[in-house]
């Protein structure tokens, strides 16, 4: 251990609590859900420590109505649930996209059935958070670190898309221990220009105090519009490898990823040309860096852990030059909420061969549960 890092076996929604703590989050919110309560029991137990707050609300609509609170006072804030408790917050974080508050959202899914919820607008209006989504405990530090870096560099929201897998896996971290530096909020709603006649209005419609400009909803919302633009083309990112060779390509994001990283490692062993590409911003979408890699293979297969939601993405992207073969599904433990039998390295690994081989899929594994 330095004195700029520590190092520690940590769980994975501990690990990212303690990489949201030393990115100087100090306000966190939110509704117990599995897999998700294990974050918010790990945000209530440090945040004190810190002087920071945390609330067990009274459902996910109370949670993200606290943090738009706290964020829009100053705070670096966080809320988060599982897809169904952010079913509950859409509107408000619709809302908090548009008055440009960079509000960090933690998604820890069942699976992967979320993608939709999570890339598609979170609401109404023509809204997009930034979506990241972490391979593995490690890199949940660092992109938790990132999210509030990224959401005050834009004044936009950031989501981290996690899941059962990495909510529970344990692994050695590296943690900075210098406190991050907050940047300065100068449109923060903290009431110290109170009766001053420079007081500020944080809107999602564009208004502005009486005497103030106000570029009005239309200007507003084509100035977001706009943003989300130049947000798509600096922030998109990808991880790729074997590629160049490759006659088939296996795109995965998330936890999934590192087994089909390792069903690849074990199918080229044995001579077959197969390379991965993983999606590591959900939206913005790395399009062109797929399209590039797709250009020189025969096939794109695409594995996640649900009916097809990825999928949409990855043949908006290669648009054509390879047919696009779906070889994930749904996939739980008898639970409905744990890891199924498909996340399994050698499952993948067969599911990939079969399809770079041109033939039939085996059959799903089923989760081995009461019916």
């Amino acid at each position: 251990m330095s004195g700029a890092v520590r190092r520690a076996l940590l769980e994975g929604s501990e690990a990212i609590v303690e990489a949201a703590v030393g990115a100087g989050c100090r306000f966190f919110a939110g509704y117990p859900m599995t897999p998700f309560t294990e974050l918010l029991e790990h945000f209530s137990r440090r945040l004190p420590e810190v002087g920071g707050v945390c609330m067990n609300a009274e459902s996910e609509l109370e949670a993200v109505g606290m943090a738009w609170g706290a964020v829009a006072a100053g705070a670096r804030a966080a809320t988060g649930s599982t897809g169904q408790g952010l079913s509950l917050m859409e509107e408000a974080l619709s809302e908090i996209t548009l008055a440009e508050l960079p509000l960090v959202t933690f998604l820890m899914a069942r699976g992967q059935q979320d993608y939709h919820q999570a890339t598609r607008g979170l609401g109404h209006g023509d809204t997009r958070h930034v979506v990241l989504a972490p391979v593995d405990v490690h890199e949940a530090v660092a992109h938790t670190r990132s999210a509030f870096e990224i959401a005050d560099a834009w004044r936009h929201p950031v989501m981290i898309y996690g899941d059962y897998l990495l909510a529970h896996t344990r692994e050695s971290v590296t943690l900075p221990t210098e406190p991050a530096v907050v940047p300065d909020r100068p449109w923060a709603v903290d009431g110290t220009l109170g009766g001053t006649g420079r007081s500020r209005l944080i809107s999602p419609l564009g208004f502005a105090k009486a005497g103030q400009h106000s570029p009005g909803i239309e200007a507003h919302q084509r100035a977001i519009a706009a943003k989300q633009e130049r947000i798509a083309a600096a922030e998109a990112r990808a991880d790729v490898g074997a590629c160049d060779d490759a006659e088939t390509i296996v795109v995965a994001y998330g936890t999934p990823a590192r087994f089909v990283r390792a069903a690849v490692a074990e199918l080229r062993r044995g001579g077959h040309r197969i390379g991965w590409f993983r999606p590591v911003t959900l939206w913005p979408f790395p399009g062109d860096a797929l399209a590039d890699a797709a250009g020189r293979a025969r096939r794109v297969l695409c594995f996640e852990l649900s009916a097809g939601q990825l999928v949409d993405d990855v043949r908006l992207a290669v648009l054509g030059a390879a047919p696009v073969v779906p070889i994930g599904g749904i996939s739980t433990d008898s639970s409905g909420f744990g890891v199924g039998r498909l996340l399994d390295t050698e499952v993948v690994a067969t599911r990939i061969l079969a399809a770079h081989r041109d033939e039939p899929l085996p059959p799903l594994p089923d989760s081995g549960g009461l019916p």
